[in-house]
């Protein structure tokens, strides 16, 4: 008679590293080691390091770096509808969508790398969906047509998105990064050169040439957002 094979000795001590992690602690890993040096940094040997494991046991929870990815995204972005979800709503839906977009905004200014990556997800339930549900909520208080609102969110998102890329999708110099290049010193690089130009070449340049060199991007992100919102206002005092 056969002998019932034996488990690997090694097996429950697998068995009890698998059940030490749960979901939650793994994505939370995955968004620290985003949160220090980007998509490039997230790998699952050094998510597994991270977590004191092997990389076989990652596999438990994620089907790949891309599926990770996008599970360390929806988990970033619960935490965005959770911070909009504690607002009280306003009297004026405009107001709402545009506090929504704004949280929206802060959380990628804290995490660069979620840029690319926010609204990958509307194919699927998740929080990519809840969000544009959550950005479109406010236009269903609005006197418009569906087309209309389909169009008033996707531009609100489109700014929202515009500055993500500009924040998540472009690396910095390495001079800047390491610090030995400022801000001011950067943005003044290009001051002086538009400086230089003619200025009956370039009117527009010389123009704009100071608000850019001291420009604040958060500013300059809720002016793009609050032009945008202005052409909403005037849309529906139109149909009134």
């Amino acid at each position: 008679m056969t002998r019932p094979r034996s488990r690997p000795a090694d097996r429950p001590d697998r068995e009890r590293r698998r059940a030490s992690h749960s979901i939650d602690a793994v994505l939370t890993a995955a968004v620290a080691l985003l949160d220090e040096a980007g998509e490039r940094a997230l790998t699952l040997r050094a998510l597994a390091g991270r977590l004191g494991t092997g990389v076989g046991s990652i596999y438990w929870y994620v089907s790949s770096r891309d599926d990770l990815l996008d599970r360390a995204v929806d988990h970033v972005l619960g935490g965005v509808l959770a911070e909009a979800a504690k607002r009280p709503p306003a009297a004026d839906p405009v107001d709402d969508l545009r506090a929504t977009a704004v949280t929206l905004y802060d959380a990628v200014v804290d995490r660069p790398w979620l840029g690319a990556r926010f609204m990958r997800g509307l194919d699927l339930p998740g929080n990519s969906l809840r969000l544009y549900e959550e950005l479109g909520r406010p236009a269903l208080r609005l006197d418009l047509t569906p087309l209309q609102r389909f169009h008033a969110v996707s531009a609100v998102l489109g700014v929202v998105a515009s500055a993500a890329a500009e924040l998540g999708g472009q690396e910095p110099p390495e001079e800047v990064t390491d610090g030995l290049v400022d801000r001011a010193e950067f943005f003044g690089r290009y001051a002086r050169t538009w400086r230089d130009l003619d200025a009956g070449e370039y009117p527009f340049l010389h123009d704009i040439v100071d608000e850019f060199e001291a420009h604040d991007d958060r500013e300059q992100f809720l002016a793009a957002l609050d032009l945008t919102l202005s052409g909403l206002r005037a849309q529906v005092e139109r149909r009134a």
